[in-house]
């Protein structure tokens, strides 16, 4: 993330953190179409992209990833190909980073790699955030910022 989109994902935080402190929250990813790729639904990362999205109204569906490093170029192309006629944006969790690069470039909306993970730059914004609300909802805002940014 650069600094101009790492401001602009805190300045969209505080303002989610704020409206759900009131009480004032809006469904800004309705009508959006969201797939989660990835081997297991239920797993923690997985659950706060899938709740991130939600409460944003978003659809959420789940997608198992069938995708392998012995995939061919053409499966992985024909698999992104319909994950960008499908959703508006996809979120990748436990895939090979050189089939989700494959796959961003050929499916023609956002592809997120593991945007839930600790190990997402994107984790390291909470403790900015501040502010009485327990980290694991200062997650979801900064996940919440992120989508918006990138899809809205």
């Amino acid at each position: 993330m650069s600094t101009y989109d790492v401001g602009v994902v805190l300045d969209q935080a505080l303002a989610l953190q704020r409206a759900a402190e009131a009480g004032t929250t809006r469904p800004m990813l309705r009508g959006v179409m969201f797939g989660l790729l990835c081997e297991r639904d239920d797993s923690d990362d997985a659950m706060l992209v899938r709740r991130a999205a939600a409460e944003l109204g978003a659809h959420v569906a789940y997608v198992h990833a069938d995708l392998s490093e012995s995939s061919t170029p053409g499966e992985v192309q024909d698999t992104a190909r319909m994950l960008g006629r499908l959703y508006d944006a996809v979120e990748s969790q436990g895939v090979p980073p050189r089939l989700i690069r494959q796959i961003a470039a050929d499916a023609d909306v956002p592809v997120f790699d593991g945007i839930a993970s600790s190990r997402h730059p994107s984790a390291r914004l909470v403790a900015r955030l501040g502010g009485d609300t327990a980290p694991h909802d200062n997650r979801r805002f900064v996940l919440q910022a992120v989508l918006l940014h990138s899809i809205a």
